[in-house]
This record gives structure tokens, C-alpha cells and sequence, in this order.
């Protein structure tokens, strides 16, 4: 009886045992949590300059047709003007 439950306890041990994580497992997900943290700043990084170039070209198109609005609103006003 008493092998019976020695048994079974180590048995219970030994699957708990296999189911906590040691320093070493700790250790590496923070090494793997750090890399994954320094990757995805760099995308963000670079991100974060894709808009900023996109920003641009939008603010110059932007110009571009404002400039060509005020050019037709002058054209028709001195159309409207001459008559």
C-alpha cells in the first residue's frame, strides 16, 4: 500500500515538475519577447517614415491643385469681368 502511494506521489511530482517553467525557459522568452520588441520597433520606425514621405506627396499634390483652382477661378472671373 505505502509503494502503492510512493509511487503515484512521484508520479504527481514528476508531472508537475514537467509542467513549470525553469529560469532557463524563463530566460529564453525574454530573450526571444526582446527581439520580437526590437523588430517591431523597427517597423514601426520605418513606418512611421512611409507616412511621413506619403504626408509630403500629399501636401505637394495638394498645392499643386489648389495653385490650378485659383487659376481657373481668376480665368473665369475675369471672363465674367470682360463681358
Amino acid at each position: 500500500m505505502f509503494k502503492y502511494i510512493d509511487n503515484k506521489t512521484e508520479r504527481s511530482v514528476e508531472a508537475t515538475i514537467k509542467t513549470l517553467a525553469t529560469k532557463d525557459d524563463i530566460a529564453i522568452v525574454k530573450d526571444e519577447i526582446a527581439k520580437v520588441k526590437y523588430d517591431l520597433s523597427n517597423e514601426i520606425g520605418d513606418a512611421r517614415k512611409e507616412i511621413g514621405e506619403s504626408k509630403a506627396e500629399n501636401i505637394k499634390w495638394m498645392f499643386i491643385f489648389w495653385i490650378g483652382q485659383v487659376g481657373a477661378m481668376l480665368a473665369i472671373a475675369f471672363l465674367v469681368l470682360k463681358k
